[in-house]
């Protein structure tokens, strides 16, 4: 206390000259229009830079909260985005050129609905099982398709499911041709993306470019002619250099499989017995 008073009676001129001069200050203000004016102004603008620089502080320090939301809400947005997607995909899916073509070459033949309930495409020998089997009509050696093409033949069945060997499998071979030339090979796939396999055995005197369609060749009882199987991407040499070797762009995106089709094809037994009795003559030498 005897330090205060001490250091206010040095300072005590100091203190009475600045309670002086904010006195006449507010005098001044208080007094005369156009000085009180000048002030206000001048100070709104200082309290509205401290007020702004003040905001800025907030809003860094309260940055995270708002990224965190702004991360939220996007991961909204793209689920809405997704789901449009996926019911404007559905509401074209019925339209497409490939589809009513399809479903043309298939009038005739009887279709066993099924779902896909497990699938794989990063095995070299892949398979998918249907939630479909032998009470509802599946037998082995059917042929399976989608809405946008092939998928692949019925391997085994049990009494409500169906192992299906897809196109995506090492030991699928299935006869093909080029849609506008007739010209037919075998489809196999060696592995790699699910997006691409390889038509085997094309002639070299065939004609075709790249983009031209690749359909079922029908020379089978398990599909009919015509099931849409992909588009011509690249064409090779086979490694005898006697044939082509041409990569196909498969237009089943087996990655994203769902619904299929078993196709009961009409005549089957008689057809599978018929090709039966012809090996079993090759096989006795007749």
């Amino acid at each position: 206390m005897f330090t205060f008073f001490e250091n206010l009676s040095k300072y005590g001129y100091w203190f009475v000259f600045i309670c002086l001069e904010a006195i006449s200050l507010w005098l001044l203000v208080r007094f005369n229009d156009y000085q009180g004016s000048v002030y206000l102004t001048s100070a709104n603008v200082v309290a509205g830079r401290v007020m702004e620089w003040e905001t800025g502080v907030i809003s860094y320090l309260t940055l995270g909260d708002r990224n965190r939301e702004l991360t939220r809400r996007n991961a909204m947005l793209e689920q809405r985005v997704s789901m449009l997607q996926r019911l404007l995909e559905e509401a074209r899916h019925d339209s497409t050129y490939a589809e009513r073509r399809q479903a043309g070459l298939l009038e005739e033949y009887e279709l066993i609905d099924a779902r896909v309930v497990s699938n794989s495409v990063r095995l070299k020998d892949n398979y998918l099982t249907i939630n479909k089997g032998e009470a509802d009509g599946v037998r082995p050696e059917m042929g399976v398709v989608c809405g946008t093409g092939l998928v692949g033949i019925v391997y085994q069945t049990s009494a409500h499911y169906a192992l299906v060997m897809p196109v995506l499998n090492a030991k699928s071979s299935i006869s093909c041709r080029l849609r506008k030339s007739g010209y037919f090979g075998y489809l196999s796939w060696d592995g790699g993306s699910p997006l691409y396999a390889y038509l085997d055995d094309i002639p070299r005197h065939a004609r075709f470019k790249v983009g031209d369609a690749v359909e079922t060749s029908g020379h089978s009882a398990v599909f009919p002619a015509g099931i849409f199987v992909g588009v011509v991407d690249h064409i090779y040499n086979s490694d005898d250099g006697m044939a082509y070797r041409l990569k196909i762009h498969l237009g089943t995106d087996f990655s994203r499989l769902d619904n299929v089709c078993v196709i009961a094809t009409p005549n089957y037994e008689e057809i599978r017995k018929l090709e039966e009795r012809i090996e079993n003559n090759k096989i006795s030498g007749r």
